[in-house]
């Protein structure tokens, strides 16, 4: 059975990343439905039973009559349809180190959020970073550090590519989007993970998007 994947526009909500992700890294059959956030309709949108199931958040994964949503649920249940094989490293201090610092992007930073919104297509250079999202940033940049120094690289948790580097690939967007300085390590693995191949299928997709929202748009 082909999987459906509810999503948000692509510029802009990093929520939909992560789920797109996971749900390409898992390399199951699946459709993808856009949404507009944006649009005049969302709201009567967002209370139809097919997202109402998510109190109207995207992304929301279909996967028949079970219902997925929130980047950590998407995960777990095609983890689960994929026998445990995608998405963590079985050794154990890889896996509680990635399974901790995913629940810890889900979780935290909301500074960055805030003052940083997803913008897949824009850069801005010279970017004034504020003070609390700083703090995000170089908390972000220590866990890069230590998970890539611990585990090897060249993701977080180790060789491969999981769910650790899809719940972060939406602030590596950011960070390339705000240009923000980082260390000479955690610069490296920005760059890795926006040259991923799903990251350049998202960025390009995006980009034939037509739709604007100017409060994302400086």
């Amino acid at each position: 059975m082909t999987l459906r994947l509810i999503i948000g526009n692509r510029r802009y909500s990093s929520w939909s990343l992560r789920g797109w992700l996971a749900a390409r890294h898992a390399g199951l059959p699946f459709e993808t439905e856009l949404v507009n956030l944006y649009a005049p309709d969302w709201a009567a949108r967002r209370a139809k039973p097919d997202l109402a199931v998510s109190g109207g958040r995207l992304p929301v994964l279909w996967d028949g009559a079970v219902a997925a949503f929130h980047s950590l649920g998407i995960i777990a249940h095609l983890d689960r349809r994929t026998g445990g094989t995608c998405f963590w490293p079985r050794a154990p201090e890889a896996h509680a180190f990635a399974a901790s610092v995913a629940a810890e992007m889900q979780s935290s930073y909301a500074a960055l959020r805030r003052h940083c919104p997803m913008n897949v297509m824009r850069h801005y250079p010279g970017w004034s970073l504020d003070p609390e999202a700083g703090g995000d940033v170089a908390r972000i940049d220590s866990l890069w550090r230590e998970g890539l120094a611990r585990f090897g690289g060249p993701w977080l948790a180790g060789a491969d590519y999981g769910a650790a580097d899809i719940l972060f690939a939406p602030v590596a967007s950011r960070f390339t989007t705000y240009a923000v300085a980082l260390s000479p390590a955690a610069e490296a693995y920005r760059a890795r993970a926006m040259a991923h191949p799903f990251m350049g299928e998202w960025i390009a997709a995006a980009e034939r998007e037509v739709w604007r929202q100017p409060a994302h748009e400086f």
